[in-house]
């Protein structure tokens, strides 16, 4: 058992001042507002609770930077992908579990203290299955548990190229399963990650242009009612050939075909109807948003005041991982609907509220929901997720409150954390992941190899 004192933090119910926090094997067992600290407590300025990045692609830690030169043509999301197939092609399970282990370190030195890892690497570069058809998978759940932060992986299924059961791209050959395969792969998953505190594991249909409806409809049910995340209108090229398939948007198809609800996040969903958002507000799913990736991929901006209006639920996601930092994407998010709407603090919802706060409770919500975790925050019962941020930091210095808030998202980096805890292991200290130096050095001698 630990105990953490606080000067200030954010509970459920709003900040509160002087708070005590009891963690026992990794879960939070008391929080106490206005209890001054005792003798063996560790003491804070400060504390937020960590928030989940609900979806991730590991290994495209290990190029990013790499697919920012012009090509002949236009380029766009689909150009960029044949930059990551060729990528991906090079990487040994060593190579995968280096970057996603520096990867991981990074998202806690900046705040998430989960991953939704949306793994779809799963096979040998020739595209034989490994011995161990989770071979990958268990190297994702070891980069977890060196890490310290928590997971929820969600194997993806991938049969083809594009709508309609068209044969796979030969790039693509490391991500494709049978459903047979799948099962055999959700069940070898789950295995992989029996050990890990806390994890738990959905299934990803990887979008409608790789899932038949048919093999959808076959797939659904190994979920066995957790967490089911799909791809669905990031791109308007996949809209238009998604209504040549079916005469009906990617979004709208979803929401008439497959049983969309709480337990299920759209990642992206960017190309939307004014009907189609007011639909996929009301079903009670989540949008995955993932602002840094989408303005990198050039894929638009998703339609966030409205379906906010319509009561819609979202969670951030880091995608690409180009970039990663919870300040980062929800500024991203922000910044995205001022240029869109011309306006300022357009998320805010209403007048005096502040707008960093109203997207940081939103997206720690949603976070939660697609990841099936059944208690988040500073409260009794939930993951003892923390993070402290640094109160002599420019940004933050003088301010209490939301204002530290809006602080650390819109006018400051990563160096405003300065603590984490992730399942109650206090894994960053001074901005610094305790693994910081030996995971660098891994990830740079596999990207050198790729590279060379």
């Amino acid at each position: 058992m630990s105990t953490l004192h606080f000067g200030s933090a954010l509970l459920p119910s709003g900040w509160a001042e002087d708070v005590q926090v009891t963690v026992t094997d990794g879960v939070i067992t008391t929080v106490a507002a206005g209890v001054a600290p005792s003798a063996g407590d560790e003491r804070h300025a400060l504390a937020v609770p960590g928030i989940a990045s609900l979806h991730s692609h590991a290994f495209q830690r290990g190029m990013a930077g790499l697919a920012e030169t012009r090509g002949d043509s236009t380029d766009t999301f689909w150009t960029w992908r044949e930059t990551m197939y060729r990528f991906a092609l090079g990487m040994t399970p060593e190579d995968i579990e280096a970057v996603a282990t520096l990867l991981y370190v990074e998202m806690l030195e900046r705040g998430f203290t989960r991953i939704g890892e949306f793994h779809y690497l799963h096979h040998d570069r020739n595209g034989a299955p490994y011995a161990n058809i989770a071979e990958t998978a268990t190297r994702i759940a070891h980069a977890c548990e060196v890490t310290g932060i928590g997971l929820t992986l969600l194997p993806s299924f991938y049969a083809h190229g594009s709508f309609g059961g068209v044969a796979p791209h030969a790039g693509q050959r490391r991500f494709i399963c049978s459903v047979d395969q799948f099962a055999a792969l959700m069940d070898a998953s789950r295995a992989a990650v029996r050990a890990l505190p806390g994890a738990n594991v959905g299934i990803a249909p990887h979008s409608l242009r790789a899932v038949t409806p048919d093999e959808l409809a076959a797939i659904l049910p190994l979920a066995e009612g957790g967490p089911v995340h799909i791809h669905a209108a990031e791109q308007v090229k996949e809209v238009e050939e998604c209504l040549a398939w079916s005469d009906r948007r990617p979004v709208a198809w979803l929401l008439e075909h497959a049983p969309v609800d709480r337990h299920w996040c759209l990642i992206h969903a960017t190309h939307m109807t004014a009907t189609e958002t007011t639909a996929l507000a009301g079903s009670g799913s989540v949008a995955g948003l993932c602002p840094i990736t989408e303005a990198s991929l050039g894929d638009g901006i998703f339609p966030t005041r409205e379906f906010l209006a319509a009561g819609g639920r979202f969670g951030i996601g880091t995608d690409s991982n180009v970039l990663v930092g919870v300040s980062d994407e929800l500024r991203q998010l922000e910044y995205g609907q001022r240029l869109k709407q011309l306006e300022r603090n357009v998320l805010s919802d209403r007048p005096g509220a502040s707008t960093g706060r109203v997207l940081f409770d939103t997206a720690l919500a949603g976070g939660a929901q697609a990841l099936a975790q059944p208690a988040t925050g500073l409260t009794a019962g939930a993951r003892a997720d923390i993070v402290t941020l640094d109160m002599a930091h420019p940004s933050l210095a003088g301010r209490g409150g939301d204002a530290v808030i809006d602080g650390w998202i819109f006018a400051s980096g990563a160096d405003a954390v300065d603590c984490v805890w992730a399942g109650g292991n206090k894994v960053v200290e001074g901005g610094h992941h305790r693994l910081r130096g030996a995971a660098r050095a891994a990830f740079n001698a596999a990207v050198r190899r790729l590279l060379a």
